[in-house]
């Protein structure tokens, strides 16, 4: 069996995945679960992230090369990151075994004021205008992305110390965003087996979104009616064990 890989979004990193891979591991008959950084953050950081969804692909299956994996792998995809695992599935699919795609949003099966809700888009300017480092931005970061009541002390401290170590330029965030917009879904379905979870109360991504994907791809979904947009931080437990129960039941096996 493969290894699950880890994709996160927008200016996040390996980092942020915080406990969700010692609990996914936990879970599942996993030999490994590696997290690999997209072009422009983290062990990455250095490098010029494409405004193509495509090329982040390349760079990924890149990375996994160098780090001696090898196909077919299992996709956990959060947000910009679900775009990724979408179009590798597309491009890719005989390395893919698995997919799952959190609180994602595709076009055209989305309007924008769906994709990013509307009461997000003030703090991102601001955000835009004084810069994506510091703790002001993970602070934006984590109010718009996070229902945990009790996470604005230590995850605030831990997502602060993740940008001073390793901070995303402003242009590398800017292509990132841009890379997300501009992605559009295939015309048809991935042939790779794919499970869509989803938060109800995300208020950063509209839940319509991955009601959109899961109905026009005909999918399975299962949504969380508590947490925000960053489900593996608000109930790694759940997330893992909606992908250990898809697993078990052998839909997440390649016919």
């Amino acid at each position: 069996m493969g290894a699950w890989v880890l994709l996160r979004g927008l200016t996040r990193e390996r980092a942020h995945w915080g406990a969700f891979p010692a609990v996914l591991a936990g879970a599942i008959p996993a030999p490994r679960i590696v997290a690999v950084d997209l072009p422009g953050a983290g062990t990455q950081r250095d490098r010029r992230s494409p405004v193509d969804v495509g090329a982040i692909v390349r760079t990924c299956r890149a990375q996994l090369a160098e780090q001696g994996e090898s196909p077919p792998y299992r996709l956990l995809g959060v947000s910009l990151g679900a775009m990724v695992a979408v179009e590798w599935a597309r491009s890719h699919p005989g390395e893919l075994a698995a997919c799952v795609l959190v609180n994602t949003s595709l076009r055209p099966l989305s309007p924008v004021w769906q994709r990013l809700h509307p009461r997000a888009w003030g703090p991102l300017l601001l955000r835009l205008v004084a810069g994506f480092s510091g703790r002001a931005w993970e602070e934006t970061v984590l109010r718009l992305t996070s229902n945990r009541g009790d996470a604005t002390g230590t995850v605030l401290d831990d997502w602060t110390a993740i940008g001073r170590a390793r901070p995303v330029s402003r242009g590398n965030a800017l292509r990132q965003l841009l890379a997300a917009a501009r992605y559009r879904a295939p015309g048809k379905a991935p042939t790779v087996p794919v499970l869509v979870l989803a938060s109800t109360c995300d208020r950063l991504v509209d839940v319509r979104c991955s009601r959109a994907l899961a109905r026009r791809w005909g999918v399975p979904i299962a949504e969380h009616p508590l947490a925000g947009h960053d489900l593996t931080l608000d109930d790694p437990g759940w997330v893992a064990a909606r992908v250990a129960h898809w697993h078990a039941s052998g839909a997440s096996l390649r016919r």
